[in-house]
């Protein structure tokens, strides 16, 4: 793996030979990573592995026609071979009026903001061990829990660099840190798995590996004994390790290329209220030590925070050069991409802000309700925004958490759930796409 300046030395000199080769335009992403894990299973190491990698895609344009080639060979030979094979297939490619490089003027100039995502250590294969060892023997601990499915830890770094035609190139490092825990609580036909995890840049942020188990184990112990709710009309609260997921849908509704294809349910809502007055969703790519941050897109595009919802307002799409040129607009600074493929429109750290009512009050507003914990399916419909989902979780009488629910179904439309949901306070920055509890006041709840 290349370090930041010697990788964007090799994106650079990719592109210069791509041009020089008759290309009119030209990028190239280098991606090369490292990775060591520790997985152990009943006190026992059941497997350690190290892996490293680098690959390096390149993008050609010859007018309007393009093509990506990706290889993970470095040598000078073998880029080469890279460029004139990209170059002939971009020849061949049909011609797309929207296709190009994104423009000079929004591109990052100067140095790169700080991300603050890499804390320099080191793996240690002993340290990972006990990790994972301490977050399986916290679980197994918790009453109720019979076996383990296994706990692991990891840390990885990465390296990303782009180079463009254009005048861009910068590169970067990033670090991670991981811990996970999965146990089974119960006994045979009744037996419930649950598991938890925590990652994070800096190992001084990570979760404590007990409390990782901990939380494993008592996630799986309360899904034990469960029953089906009878079917009707009720208030659905999604926990936060699901509210995440309706950001999903959003974000997929206001992509640059949903929109061009006119397949989004949120097609005609731009400047539109879409949810409820108190309701923001952020989009914030500088956030230090966030999950999900970058200094550029991947396109090479500055990038800065932004409130894709206010007041309940939706704001702005998300998208890519393509997109938005099919769009009439600038693009957003959303690009991704991997190198073996076009830049598509992609969230950073996406964030809806916390509510004014706490968790608890939010479980406390309707005498009955259920809360989701674990969402099965894929059953949404991005043109119409019907959604209808399997679902896991619990009762909730009175305010409080009764007893746990499976094989039921949760459905009603995007457009009503988003107009309607309330956000609780609980919000915590976890995973790059992150909610609060999220109260949806109707849903018919269904046996699955």
């Amino acid at each position: 793996m290349q370090s930041p300046k010697d990788a964007r030395h090799i994106a650079e000199t990719l592109v210069e030979r791509g041009i020089a080769a008759g290309a009119t335009a030209a990028d190239a992403l280098y991606a090369g990573g490292s990775s060591s894990s520790v997985q152990v299973r009943l006190g026992e190491i059941d497997s350690v592995s190290r892996s490293e990698g680098e690959q390096i895609g390149l993008r050609l344009f010859a007018g309007q026609r393009s093509a990506t080639v990706a290889s993970s060979d470095l040598s000078n030979e073998a880029l080469g071979v890279l460029v004139d094979r990209c170059l002939a297939m971009a020849k061949e490619a049909p011609e797309d009026p929207f296709a190009g490089l994104a423009p000079g003027d929004l591109l990052q100039r100067g140095e790169l903001p700080s991300l603050d995502a890499d804390d320099g250590h080191e793996p240690d294969p002993t340290a990972l061990r006990a990790r994972a060892l301490e977050a399986e023997k916290a679980a197994l601990a918790v009453d109720g829990v019979t076996n383990s499915s296994g706990a692991g830890a990891s840390a990885s770094a990465n390296i990303i660099a782009l180079a463009t035609s254009g005048g861009f190139s910068g590169a970067y490092r990033t670090c991670g840190h991981g811990c996970s825990a999965a146990v089974i609580a119960g006994e045979g036909a009744t037996m419930q798995r649950d598991h938890a995890w925590h990652s994070a840049h800096h190992l001084e942020d990570l979760e404590s590996a007990i409390e990782i188990g901990r939380r494993a184990g008592e996630r799986a112990a309360a899904r034990l004994n469960p029953t089906r709710p009878k079917p009707g009309k009720y208030p659905v609260l999604f926990d936060p390790r699901v509210s995440p997921g309706l950001l999903g849908h959003f974000t997929g509704a206001i992509s640059g290329s949903s929109i061009a294809r006119k397949t989004s349910f949120l097609l005609e809502k731009l400047g539109e209220p879409v949810f409820a007055p108190g309701v923001t969703i952020v989009d914030d790519p500088l956030r230090l030590r966030g999950l999900r941050s970058r200094p550029f897109d991947g396109e090479g595009v500055a990038v800065s925070r932004q409130e894709l919802v206010s007041g309940g307002v939706l704001r702005s799409w998300m998208a890519e050069s393509a997109s938005a040129r099919q769009l009439g607009i600038e693009p957003t600074g959303h690009a991704a991409r991997g190198v073996g493929g076009a830049p598509s429109a992609s969230p950073s750290n996406l964030y809806l802000a916390a509510g004014q009512r706490s968790r608890e009050e939010l479980l406390a507003t309707f005498p009955e309700a259920v809360l989701i914990i674990e969402l099965i399916g894929q059953g949404v419909n991005p043109v119409t925004g019907d959604y209808s989902r399997g679902a896991v979780g619990f009762m909730v009488r009175g305010g409080e958490i009764a007893e746990p629910v499976a094989e039921i179904t949760i459905a009603s439309n995007l457009i009503d759930m988003f107009a309607t949901l309330e956000p609780g306070s609980d919000l915590e920055f976890r995973r790059g796409i992150d909610a609060p509890t999220l109260l949806v006041p109707e849903m018919t709840v269904g046996a699955a």
